[in-house]
């Protein structure tokens, strides 16, 4: 009689329109006293980074989309040139064909290095000793400096006395002069990606496995779930933000690739492994047009938002299951 009383005494909850009515007050009442003062003290502390985002990287972005459409060689005055700069885009081969590159190079190196990453997260995941030093191993190559990466798989492909012929030639077989070949120069610069990435895709993925309820496990296990099930069903779904993002993330480094092509090839043979980025670099530094290689990293923004917006689509959104 006691707990039925006290229930019978306590105020009945708000209706739905009240309650909607009480948290649209709450939610549309300004910051007074003390809550004002931490909003101010948190735009004071907010304030260097967005000043240095836009001095470093809004002004830039914008002066970049200016001189897209001019004829800028530094040495004079820009000259408004309209949609000259993509009209010869369209007829550059050159940079028609590094665009094929580039699509190439991300269509391999990003889905093998996710599915390698994430075998390697889902074995360093396991009670697997010494797992530290295997991580650490796996991703040394992503703090690496590339120019350092290069250096090493350059002496790799080496046809005369590098490390990968003198491998082949145990077992007889004549290794050909990778990063000279048209044939082999563009698969050797993706396996020197793919290798390069997995530390981050490894790293990504082994962080999100750390966070899945063990609950679910537990529960599928008892159903008589097997493994190959549990992965399926259970990790691969609610693997799907932290997969969304290591694919985004993957693709604009794909498309930025630079440092170990100016090292390996160089854009060769007959412009095999040429990529948008290395266009760019040396329309702005070798042939000092500035404002054709704007319009090019135009180019390139517009293709990576294509691709981000096809692949959020795709996979719609980044929700996982709860």
């Amino acid at each position: 009689m006691g707990a039925t009383s006290v229930l019978k005494a306590r105020p009945a909850p708000p209706s739905a329109p009240d309650g909607r009515a009480v948290a649209k007050k709450r939610t549309g009442r300004a910051p007074t006293g003390p809550g004002r003062r931490r909003q101010r003290a948190g735009m004071l502390m907010v304030a260097p980074a967005l000043l240095h985002a836009s001095l470093w990287i809004g002004l830039p972005v914008v002066a970049s989309v200016v001189l897209a459409f001019t004829k800028y060689d530094v040495l004079t005055a820009p000259q408004f040139v309209g949609l000259d700069n993509f009209s010869e885009m369209m007829g550059d081969a050159v940079f028609r064909k590094s665009i094929v590159n580039t699509v190439i190079y991300t269509f391999f190196t990003v889905p093998f290095g996710m599915m390698l990453g994430l075998l390697v997260a889902l074995a360093l995941h396991t009670g697997l000793k010494a797992r530290g030093i295997y991580r650490t191993a796996v991703f040394l190559p992503q703090v690496t400096a590339t120019v350092a990466i290069a250096l090493v798989w350059l002496w790799i492909y080496n046809p005369g006395n590098g490390l990968l012929n003198a491998l082949l030639s145990f077992v007889g077989v004549d290794g050909p002069a990778w990063l000279a070949s048209t044939s082999w120069a563009m698969p050797s610069v993706i396996l020197v990606g793919i290798w390069q990435g997995i530390g981050m895709k490894m790293l990504i993925y082994l962080a999100a496995l750390q966070s899945l309820p063990k609950e679910l496990y537990e529960a599928a296990s008892v159903d008589g779930a097997s493994k190959v099930r549990q992965f399926f069903s259970i990790t691969v779904p609610l693997l799907k933000p932290a997969t969304f993002f290591v694919l985004i993330t993957s693709m604009i480094s794909a498309f930025q690739s630079f440092d170990q092509i100016y090292i390996l090839t160089d854009g060769g043979p007959a412009n095999s492994t040429t990529m948008m980025t290395y266009e760019i670099y040396k329309s702005a530094f070798r042939e000092f047009r500035v404002g054709y290689a704007c319009a090019q990293s135009l180019v390139l923004f517009v293709l990576l938002m294509g691709f981000t917006l096809v692949n959020r689509r795709i996979m719609g959104g980044t929700r996982g299951h709860n």
